[in-house]
């Protein structure tokens, strides 16, 4: 088997996964500055952290694994020849996008409300840094699902899908980092 035939069996195009790995780095150094960070001050970080509204962002952990499985389920249709099923999954992957957004911009609300900002202290700098990129790339994604969806081919379907899958688990990361350590 030579490496050509390795990528072949990757879902989507070749270069999403360039994308893909590039942005998972990106985020990971996030992740390690701020884990890098928090050893310094362990106390602040604690006190910090209890500000945030966990039962929100366990919500939005929901709303994001969910929205991922209805973009799977969006690949099969394609796969399938199911146009309208697509549309359907995708737009509802799409609306829960949205909620996630929705439900970010008011746990952000919150914490300007209350005087809290990048300022405050270096959690809240991490915090509004990784979660306002990782939030830019939900409405990245939701604009991808929406292209993909009017394309309606299965490989186009299955590359926006990968990028949306990446969304979705770079969540899957910043939840416990950020809001259960």
């Amino acid at each position: 088997m030579s490496d050509t035939d390795a990528f072949d069996d990757l879902p989507g195009d070749l270069m999403i996964w360039v994308l893909i790995v590039s942005e998972l780095l990106v985020f990971g150094a996030g992740l390690l500055a701020f884990l890098a960070v928090r050893l310094t001050d362990p106390a602040g970080f604690g006190l910090a952290q209890g500000q945030l509204h966990r039962t929100g962002a366990g919500v939005n952990t929901i709303v994001l694994v969910t929205s991922g499985w209805l973009a799977a389920l969006g690949v099969q249709a394609a796969e399938a020849g199911r146009v309208l099923r697509l549309r359907l999954c995708l737009a509802a992957a799409s609306a829960l996008g949205v909620v996630f957004l929705i439900l970010k911009a008011s746990e952000y609300r919150d914490l300007f409300a209350r005087g809290i900002g990048t300022q405050t202290h270096p959690f809240f700098t991490f915090h509004l840094l990784l979660t306002g990129f990782h939030a830019a790339h939900v409405m990245a994604g939701i604009l991808v699902l929406a292209l993909v969806a009017s394309l309606a081919r299965p490989r186009a379907v299955e590359t926006g899908v990968a990028f949306w899958h990446m969304v979705d688990l770079v969540w899957v990361l910043l939840f416990p980092v950020i809001y259960l350590l």
